[in-house]
């Protein structure tokens, strides 16, 4: 792989750019044992900021999904 110093780059590459201390792989682990990417609506985002709130507001719909229909979700 061809490193270029940072007077070679692109001009469109800014500094804030720089990944040379970036880690390779750093969440892979992660990502390998599940995880789902959704992409929310503006709208939405406003509202639920974190993963936390989105998960808790999933688990309260199930909540109310399965009381209703008498059915347990996986």
């Amino acid at each position: 792989m061809n490193q270029e110093s940072n007077d070679e780059r692109e001009p469109e590459m800014l500094e804030e750019y720089d990944f040379s201390g970036g880690v390779r792989g750093k969440y892979a682990d992660r990502f390998a044992r599940g995880s789902s990417v959704v992409v929310l609506d503006p709208d939405v985002a406003k509202v639920f900021t974190d993963s936390e709130s989105v998960n808790q507001a999933l688990r309260a719909l199930v909540a109310i999904i399965q009381q209703q229909s008498g059915k347990t979700l996986r």
